[in-house]
């Protein structure tokens, strides 16, 4: 799918405003793409790369089909760099390196664009390397920070960038376009829940701990909501089992999460109160914010599983 296409359709206010900012020349020095995994940030980074280099705009939309067009699509234009976290973070190697790029003379001349994807995911090192190529940009320099978090981002780096927030996506359309890929509707529901990206709801129903834990988390779900006492040692003879790394025991919360909200919102279109199952999924989000700060995972499940059932 092109950008614009997707952005039309997903980040109609975001797109808006980017167009009128390249049309009038109002692009700033340095932008803040804020929002969800999935919801345009690397696409509207590579619609305004190309829209700044195409060869043949037309009513102020690049052409997708001139060689400039092309190579940025291929991450192959020399004045356009895109930086990835190396593992887990982006290193200050990896910054130190792009300022070394564009310290040499451009190959091509004019604007010189460098997009760092996760940006949150610097290093305190990396970021305030960073910071001193935004306070000295050498030239016609465009910097692009993609983030999910903005709480991770250095204020100072922050103050020095324009800071765009984009929405999360249509849950419906999402739903439609996973379920066009061959995936059940309520198997679609829940991936639409765990994420705002299509291409990663596609990879994570292919997953096989996905398509054997969500059954396992759903039981469990079903022993709490009927207040069943077997909840408890389920935990411990099935959950535990399936909760070995960091990230399965957040996607466990997470699926958990889900099937209460789903509970919660039948009900009340049968203008059935819904207090109970929200007192439940406070506790849950109480949960996840204790995994997050380390909490083991067995006290997690099983004091959760507690407050559910007895409170």
């Amino acid at each position: 799918m092109e950008e614009r296409t997707f952005l039309s359709a997903n980040q109609a206010h975001v797109f808006s405003l980017m167009k009128k900012n390249v049309e009038h020349e109002r692009i700033a020095h340095a932008y803040l793409f804020e929002g969800d995994t999935g919801t345009g940030k690397h696409q509207m980074s590579l619609w305004l790369a190309k829209r700044l280099f195409c060869l043949a705009v037309k009513d102020n939309e690049c052409c997708n089909e001139c060689v400039n067009c092309r190579r940025i699509a291929a991450n192959e234009h020399p004045n356009v760099q895109v930086i990835e976290p190396d593992g887990q973070t982006i290193k200050v190697d990896q910054i130190r390196q792009l300022q070394k790029e564009f310290s040499k003379k451009g190959f091509e001349k004019g604007r010189q664009i460098f997009i760092i994807r996760q940006a949150d995911t610097m290093n305190i090192s990396a970021a305030n390397s960073l910071l001193k190529f935004l306070e000295e940009p050498e030239g016609d320099m465009l910097a692009i920070l993609e983030v999910e978090s903005l709480g991770r981002v250095l204020p100072t780096i922050q103050s020095r960038c324009q800071i765009i927030h984009f929405i999360p996506l249509n849950k419906a359309l999402l739903t439609k376009k996973i379920q066009e890929a061959g995936i059940s509707e309520k198997t679609a529901n829940l991936l639409a829940s765990l994420t705002n990206s299509y291409d990663k709801a596609v990879e994570i129903s292919q997953n096989e701990w996905f398509n054997g834990a969500k059954d396992v988390i759903e039981k469990w779900f079903l022993y709490l909501k009927k207040k069943d006492p077997q909840a408890f040692i389920y935990v411990q003879k099935h959950l535990l089992s399936i909760a070995k790394e960091k990230q399965q025991q957040q996607d466990i919360l997470a699926i958990l999460l889900y099937y209460f909200q789903l509970e919660r919102d039948q009900m009340l279109q049968h203008h059935v109160s819904g207090g109970r199952l929200n007192a439940d999924i406070e506790r849950i989000l109480q949960s996840q914010q204790k995994l997050a700060a380390n909490v083991s995972f067995q006290g997690v499940a099983e004091q959760l599983t507690l407050r559910i059932l007895f409170k």
